[in-house]
């Protein structure tokens, strides 16, 4: 296994986003030390903690058991050392991959255990701290739920960019529990201390003093049509909103006042991002056009200060 030694991002402009499922080349990469690459041949995954019957497997032995397809959203919390700084990481990916759950069943759980530790083949220096590994703790009935050991993304093996050989996925969750390389999942009964399960990617849940780890994508909206010089005119405003939860209202501020889009719906426990669509006629003049989504929980999109704060977009129509 080699890296590129130090952290790696590419972020890609909202304008690359316009397709419903993200090409490959679109997508975000996040490495924070770097970009593994794993030969299959010295790749396998271990199963192990508190279970009944240690499991290893070979990516032969991954790929021989029965797979799932789901498409879902891969976002990037952002700067965890700076949560409120806005970011437009994000990506709506058909991915592929062996239920967590089925993995857990061969291994066979033992009573009491609550949590699945998920550990990458990356390791290096972040945040002034030496690892020996990317390590993430998950909720062991969420993990169960909806998890999967994916090994392909949009019907192609996954990059090196993105996790080859295989990388965990929880359809609802932030990339940063998306563990790529993936090497090992531990069944157990705590959290571990680690840089990235209790320093960093931690933020304040309303009503909390304590931070809580980062884990269900927030309710946000982007607005993918170029900014830039039109002709007076009609113009159709397109974007996506997604969320951990159904995203029930899309509006468009243009001027001072908020109007409803078109908005698309979800199928019922899937976690894709949804359609957004609204024709309006500009005349001459500066216009700037805001996103601002809100979900089945009632939770809206902040107007400022925030990660997921509104997109905004200016037309300059001549």
């Amino acid at each position: 296994m080699t890296g590129s030694g130090g952290p790696t991002k590419l972020t890609l402009p909202p304008t690359a986003l316009r397709s419903r499922v993200t090409e490959i080349e679109n997508v975000y990469v996040i490495g924070h030390f770097g970009i593994a690459r794993v030969a299959e041949r010295d790749w396998s995954l271990r199963i192990g903690g508190a279970v009944t019957e240690p499991l290893e497997l070979t990516m032969s032995g991954l790929r021989a058991l029965p797979s799932v397809t789901v498409t879902a959203v891969l976002e990037c919390f952002g700067n965890p050392l700076a949560p409120s700084i806005p970011v437009r990481r994000a990506a709506n990916v058909v991915w592929r991959g062996v239920p967590v759950a089925d993995l857990l069943m061969a291994a066979g759980v033992e009573p009491g255990a609550t949590a699945l530790w998920a550990e990458g083949m990356d390791s290096g220096r972040f945040d002034d701290v030496d690892c020996t590994e990317y390590l993430k703790d998950l909720p062991l009935e969420i993990a169960v739920e909806r998890g999967i050991v994916a090994y392909e993304m949009n019907g192609a093996p996954l990059t090196a960019e993105h996790g080859f050989p295989a990388r965990l996925f929880v359809p609802g969750y932030f990339g940063t529990n998306n563990v790529k390389w993936l090497r090992e999942l531990t069944v157990t009964d705590r959290r571990p201390e680690h840089l990235f399960t209790t320093r960093l990617y931690q933020r304040l849940e309303p009503g909390s003093s304590e931070p809580r780890p980062v884990r269900d994508i927030d309710v946000t909206s982007l607005i993918t049509i170029a900014p830039g010089s039109r002709a007076p005119g009609e113009v159709l405003i397109e974007g996506w909103a997604w969320g951990a939860a159904q995203i029930e209202r899309l509006q468009l501020r243009i001027g001072g006042s908020w109007t409803d889009t078109e908005l698309e719906r979800r199928p019922t426990g899937t976690f894709g991002w949804q359609r957004f669509s609204h024709r309006h006629r500009f005349e001459a003049g500066d216009h700037e056009i805001t996103a601002r989504a809100t979900d089945a929980l009632g939770r809206v999109q902040p107007l400022a200060d925030a990660r997921n704060q509104v997109h905004s977009v200016t037309l300059s129509v001549r």
